[in-house]
């Protein structure tokens, strides 16, 4: 597969991806809400099955809004390094962070949104390239680092009661955990940035 090949299908898949969030967003809207319900609520043995679809719920169009940029961005630079990989990346985080968020979360909170995500793409794409040694990862971590760093690290602490930082926290652990936990792509299969 050519590098144009995996750029077109990294595309349509984040494009997809963020028109899926916000059709949801539609559908929640359109039902008072009833959707708000699949986000996490911490230590509800009940709602285990909620660390799966809460990163596709948000609360309102001003949350979809502010995390389909970032989720765009860094789900496309991921997914230039093969399809298989970015699901597996995203899978891993997704769980991880879900299964913090319900562990440590305020009691009674309900946790939803791609944020966790986001901050976990965030540290794999970071972290990535220096684990394999290619210069064209190091470059995009360092690149990555420079435009979403500042915004990342002020998610990370608890500042706003009303966001989920135990989330970003998470998150942004697990993407640097996948990081280093996935074999090194062969040479040949690396994508774009490695």
């Amino acid at each position: 597969m050519t590098d144009s090949d995996r750029a077109r299908i990294a595309g349509f898949l984040m494009l997809g991806w963020v028109a899926l969030l916000w059709l949801l967003e539609a559908v929640d809207t359109a039902t008072g809400h009833a959707l708000d319900a699949y986000g996490i609520t911490a230590r509800d043995t009940g709602d285990l099955p909620s660390v799966l679809t809460a990163p596709f719920i948000h609360f309102g169009w001003d949350h979809v809004a502010a995390n389909s940029i970032p989720l765009l961005a860094l789900g496309f630079l991921a997914a230039l390094g093969g399809l298989r990989r970015f699901l597996l990346v995203c899978a891993v985080i997704i769980v991880a962070d879900g299964l913090g968020v319900w562990l440590f979360s305020p009691s009674d909170s309900n946790t939803a949104g791609a944020s966790g995500l986001v901050f976990g793409l965030f540290g794999y794409l970071v972290v990535r390239g220096f684990v394999e040694r290619r210069p064209t990862g190091i470059i995009v971590g360092l690149l990555v680092a420079a435009i979403w760093g500042s915004a990342i690290l002020s998610g990370i602490g608890p500042s706003d009661s009303s966001v989920s930082w135990q989330g970003h926290l998470i998150g942004l652990l697990a993407g640097a955990a996948v990081a280093f936990l996935l074999p090194k792509a062969p040479p040949g299969r690396a994508g774009v940035y490695g």
